[in-house]
């Protein structure tokens, strides 16, 4: 992934950027669940919950890391029914929007998806590093990518077929590089998605910008061709803000980790 994100530990900042600071794998643990040999404590659990909101509502701005005492806690949640319960909550709004809008006759109304925790689900990967509690691992990372063996995140597939038959242009604009464009692709359709209308990745030119700076770029480009984008979805809030914004944006959830 471009080295501008920011993956648990990498940290970076730019001028440019307005202070944005921007079917169940695995069944819910019980309340009893066990982290080593000790139970999640109730105020651990209290103060986590609270935390992820703050992650969730841009409150808590640019974070580096889940804190440690949470770790256990966003495990629970990515692998639980909370998790998917909630994705299915913002398709159901998703399309509820998508459903009001009245489309043009020229083949020009848009909808834009990030990929990876928005299309595609990296929690085979994440089981393994701690849930984003590990330190980045770029490479490792890109060798799970060119596996493409990630699965589709279920209301995310459903929301994405419900966009084509209502007539909407699917773009796909994710932070991959252009040489993750074929294992990016395969991914894609072996998780049942396809007939997008165009997937972006960044370019060579791309590297090194924030993830806000380029998706911003990406679809003003997408508007300057005359596309109305009417609705985004993404995990992170900088798939989101900046300028040539969606009229409505749909912010999926995330804890395990933070991209500026």
């Amino acid at each position: 992934m471009a080295s501008c994100l920011l993956f648990m530990g990498v940290f970076s900042t730019m001028s440019l950027i307005p202070s944005i600071s921007s079917e169940s794998l695995i069944k819910l643990p019980s309340e009893g669940a066990m982290l080593g040999n000790r139970k999640i404590k109730v105020d651990d659990r209290v103060y986590c919950d609270s935390w992820r909101l703050s992650v969730e509502t841009n409150n808590a701005g640019i974070w580096e890391r889940i804190p440690a005492r949470c770790e256990r806690f966003v495990e629970d949640y990515m692998d639980g029914e909370r998790y998917l319960s909630d994705s299915d909550v913002i398709a159901g709004f998703s399309s509820a929007f998508a459903n009001n809008v009245k489309l043009g006759a020229d083949g020009r109304d848009a909808w834009v998806f990030d990929i990876d925790e928005t299309l595609l689900s990296n929690l085979p990967y994440y089981e393994s590093h701690g849930f984003g509690s590990d330190i980045f691992n770029e490479t490792s990372f890109d060798d799970w990518v060119n596996e493409a063996k990630a699965p589709a995140l279920p209301a995310s597939l459903r929301l994405y077929k419900e966009l084509q038959q209502l007539g909407f242009k699917i773009f796909l604009l994710t932070g991959r590089s252009e040489y993750q464009r074929e294992a990016t692709e395969a991914n894609l359709l072996f998780s049942g998605y396809s007939k997008w209308e165009r997937l972006i990745l960044r370019e060579e030119s791309d590297q090194g910008k924030p993830a806000t700076i380029y998706k911003s770029e990406r679809r003003q480009e997408l508007v300057n061709e005359g596309y109305r984008i009417h609705g985004s979805s993404g995990d992170q809030w900088s798939d989101l803000l900046g300028f040539a914004v969606a009229r409505r944006s749909f912010k999926l959830p995330n804890p395990m980790y933070f991209i500026l």
